[in-house]
């Protein structure tokens, strides 16, 4: 089955993001055909610096081949190396109901968090659209947070498909149920917008310092602690063995333990963790060369797919003769 999924290049790429969905992108391409794409279109909604765009998608592509994406197996490739994808948005956009873009809750949480809307933030979703229906995926990974994204994808695809043929290849949700919701250090939903997190190859001390901030309750020491509603035991159950969990949770509900302990043995494996990808994230950034090769290559696999799927649609809506 194709796998599809794209990320934004919107600063440095966090823990949350990893246990949320990267990791399972790597696991994703040993048995899919899975193309996966940094979505620099998308991040132009919150209007970043021009200097900004161009480095993320390097930063981006830099992260994943540390972090094990194997090129040979999986495209991979920056969303603005294959302008099809816009052009197919506009062909969308005619049979996409405003109603459907209007319901759509990501862009009123945005707005709600004082994000000023612009038209490319509100038609976001046609582009998404565009991404998805351009490749002929069958499968999009996403969080169940994001399920709407894919359900206005499908009625977009059944849409068009009714008045023009059958083009598209309708696609489905692969819901990430795996991990939980990864906190950030204040307690919510680890985000980039909310300040909260703990990047994936930061430096080790500044690693240190933001688990030793985590918000933790007023529990004494002494007393017992509910592992449950921890944001601390939360993240231990990401890279904490098994047995140790196990005593961990045994600590917490007998009490006489302080949440920084817990925090500082977090931050050790943490750092353990990440420390192979590290190294690899390092000799990369030395071979800058390379990063830009892996995009090339990525982008002109990409085209290919995108071209055929782009002209079927023009000759069904009898454009270019």
């Amino acid at each position: 089955m194709r796998v599809l999924s794209g990320i934004q290049p919107s600063g440095g790429l966090h823990i949350g993001n990893y246990f949320g969905a990267m990791r399972q992108h790597i696991q994703l391409q040993a048995e899919h055909d899975c193309f996966y794409f940094i979505a620099d279109y998308h991040a132009l909604t919150s209007n970043p610096s021009p200097a900004e765009v161009t480095q993320r998608a390097l930063d981006v592509t830099m992260d994943y081949l540390a972090l094990g994406l194997d090129t040979e197996k999986t495209v991979f490739w920056r969303q603005s190396d294959v302008p099809e994808v816009t052009e197919l948005t506009w062909l969308l956009s005619c049979v996409t109901p405003m109603g459907l873009l209007q319901r759509c809750t990501s862009y009123k949480e945005k707005v709600a968090q004082g994000i000023s809307p612009n038209h490319g933030l509100f038609a976001y979703p046609v582009l998404q659209a565009a991404d998805i229906l351009i490749y002929k995926s069958d499968l999009v990974p996403v969080g169940a947070d994001q399920k709407q994204h894919i359900e206005v994808t499908r009625d977009i695809a059944i849409r068009f498909n009714n008045a023009y043929g059958e083009i598209f290849t309708v696609p489905s949700e692969h819901i990430i149920e795996s991990v939980a919701v990864v906190p950030g250090t204040d307690g919510q939903k680890m985000s980039k917008s909310y300040g909260n997190t703990v990047e994936i190859f930061e430096p080790e001390k500044s690693v240190r310092k933001k688990v030793m901030r985590i918000v933790t309750d007023s529990t004494p020491v002494d007393n017992p602690k509910n592992p449950d509603k921890c944001s601390v035991f939360a993240l231990l159950k990401l890279v904490a063995s098994c047995e140790e969990l196990a005593e961990w949770e045994k600590r917490y509900r007998e009490g006489g333990m302080g949440y920084s302990e817990a925090k500082k043995r977090l931050a050790e494996l943490l750092i353990d963790y990440f420390k192979p990808y590290r190294q690899k994230r390092t000799e990369l950034e030395s071979n800058v060369d390379y990063v830009k090769k892996v995009l090339a290559n990525g982008a002109e696999r990409a085209q290919a797919v995108a071209g055929k799927t782009l002209a079927q649609a023009r000759k069904a809506m009898g454009l270019g003769g």
